[in-house]
Order: C-alpha cells, then structure tokens, then sequence
C-alpha cells in the first residue's frame, strides 16, 4: 500500500514538474538499463545561482524515495567527492528539510515537493551551514581559510560548468 502511495505522489510530481519548474532546473526520473522509468531515483540537475561562486555549473544530485515517500524524505546526492561543507563525503546532503528525524532538527513534511528540494539545496549551496558540517577537509579548509574554500569551490564549478 505504501509503496503505491510513493509511486502516485511522484507521478503526480512529474506531472506537475513538466508543467511548471524552477528555471535551469532538470528533474527527471532515471531510466534502468531495461529503458523503464524508474520513479523512486530522480537525476536532477541543479544551476549554481548568478553572482556566487557556484554561478555557472550544473550539478548532478539524485534524489532516492523510499516506498515510505512522502512521509519519509528522500535521499539527495551529489557525486562522491562533491567539496561542500554540508555534503558528506559520499555525497549525501546534510539539509534540515531532508532530515525527517524531529530529533535530530528534522524539518522534512510530506508537502515538500520535488521543486522546493532542489530550491533548497541549491541555496545550501552558497549558504553553507558551519554549524552542521558533513565533510571534514571542506570544513577545516571553510574554517582556516574562507579564501581558499572559494577558490576550491570556484574549481567545481568549472568542473560542472554548463557546455
């Protein structure tokens, strides 16, 4: 039963993406090796906001939904290795609204949408949260040198720029 209620909320997700998405966004879900649609992993493309140091790049996250979706957030992730303060070394995002443990400062609710996550994580971008870091060497580079934290960022970016 609950999966057939995580299967129709992200139908009806993609049918509202199709009508009416954020600009430069790209959310689709992925296509297994048979060629069907798999509906519980997205690929998503996410544009770094003008005038930051991520303007210019796309970056890749995919979203995981579980059979529990949307009373469960989904996974987000960039590529391992992805240099962010709040991204875990696999590549996972360490965001409050992802998070749906109230314990733990969960801000995840079921009327989240497909749009408002990738909203979400593209501000975290440029908005890191050094009161929650998630990856070691960037956060010990944002702390001793803002600068340098920069450059490397401004390295993805290149790294991911739009062709």
């Amino acid at each position: 039963m609950a999966a057939h209620l995580a299967q129709q909320r992200l139908k009806e997700e993609r049918s509202h993406w199709k009508k009416n998405h954020p600009h430069g966004f790209v959310a689709k879900p992925s296509v297994r090796k048979d060629g069907s649609m798999d509906l519980m992993k997205w690929d998503c493309l996410i544009p770094g906001k003008a005038d930051t140091i991520w303007e210019g790049g796309r970056y890749p996250v995919t979203l995981e939904f579980s059979t529990n979706y949307p009373n469960k957030a989904p996974v987000a992730r960039f590529p391992q290795g992805f240099f962010h303060l709040n991204v875990y070394p696999d590549g996972h995002v360490c965001l409050s609204i992802l998070n749906d443990d109230p314990d733990l400062a969960g801000e995840w609710k079921p009327s989240i949408s497909i749009p408002q996550i990738l909203l979400g994580i593209q501000n975290l971008l440029d908005e890191e949260n050094a009161q929650s870091p998630a990856q070691a060497r960037a956060f010990e580079v944002y702390r001793t040198s803002k600068a340098e934290y920069n450059r490397l960022v401004s390295i993805q970016a290149r790294k991911y720029a739009a062709e």
